[in-house]
């Protein structure tokens, strides 16, 4: 009798009992029918690589084929209405014309305008500028005529002073003689001696009315002057100068009538006329 220490006999058994049972359960056989003999089956296969399978192959659409549309059939055209649609853009065409034409007369016109207006404008500014210019000759020939007429004025008052002044001077200059005549030659030689120093003095614009200066003169035999002192002056420094120069200008002085009173100094009071 044999041993089987792992019990292989008995497992493979079941298994083997199991594997017909399942068997039996897949295939059934109908033995009513005549068992034909197996024909296999045809198989058509391609090869394809690698990147065949990664690439999807493209797929081709078949060509749509579009019926040909039935041609229309042929109108002929109505010349009623061949002649409305020329009417028509004829009329079109002759709007359009005098559409143009009436804004061209409309821009002319306001072309125009603006020239007449520009035109305008121009001839008030040069108004304005004649009337301004006018005006300020007006003025200029105004101020002109009263700076003359201020300057005549002038004049006359200036002649008129000098009149008088002349004339006060000579009346003073017929006194001082008439009471020269009288005081004897002493007072004589002393006016003649005035009269010459006056003649050269030239009157300072500084000079005070009623001037008074005494004067001392010393000079030489024959009446030249060596030296002049304004003893006392009611006058500024420029009035004293100018009599000084006036008393030098007028050497030599006139000698007296009578000689016997000739002083080589001598003191008379410088007093012009007014």
């Amino acid at each position: 009798m044999i041993r089987d220490k792992y019990n292989i006999i008995p497992v493979f058994l079941a298994a083997s009992l199991h594997f017909l049972i399942l068997a039996g359960t897949v295939f059934v056989f109908d033995f009513s029918r005549p068992v034909r003999p197996a024909v296999p089956l045809a198989i058509t296969a391609t090869l394809v690589s690698e990147e065949q399978l990664r690439e999807p192959p493209p797929v081709e659409e078949a060509p749509v084929i579009e019926a040909e549309p039935e041609p229309e059939p042929e109108l002929q055209p109505d010349p009623a209405e061949e002649l409305r649609r020329q009417a028509e853009e004829q009329k079109r065409l002759e709007d359009l014309r005098i559409e143009q034409q009436r804004v061209r007369q409309e821009e002319l016109a306001e072309l125009e305008r603006q020239r007449q207006a520009a035109a305008e404008r121009r001839a008030r500014d040069e108004a304005e500028i004649e009337r301004r210019r006018e005006e300020a000759e007006r003025r200029r020939l105004e101020d002109l005529q009263r700076q003359q007429a201020e300057n005549e004025r002038l004049r006359r008052e200036a002649e008129e002073a000098e009149r008088r002044r002349q004339s006060q001077q000579e009346l003073n200059a017929e006194e001082q003689r008439l009471e020269a005549l009288a005081a004897g030659d002493e007072r004589r030689w002393a006016f003649a001696i005035q009269q010459q120093v006056t003649r050269n003095w030239i009157r300072p614009a500084s000079t005070v009315e009623n001037l008074e200066c005494v004067v001392d003169v010393r000079q030489l035999p024959g009446g030249e002057v060596v030296n002049v002192t304004i003893v006392s002056c009611n006058g500024d420094a420029p009035v004293r100068r100018s009599i000084e120069a006036a008393v030098y200008k007028a050497s030599p002085l006139p000698a007296p009538d009578n000689p016997s009173i000739f002083q080589r100094n001598l003191q008379f009071i410088f007093k012009p006329e007014q």
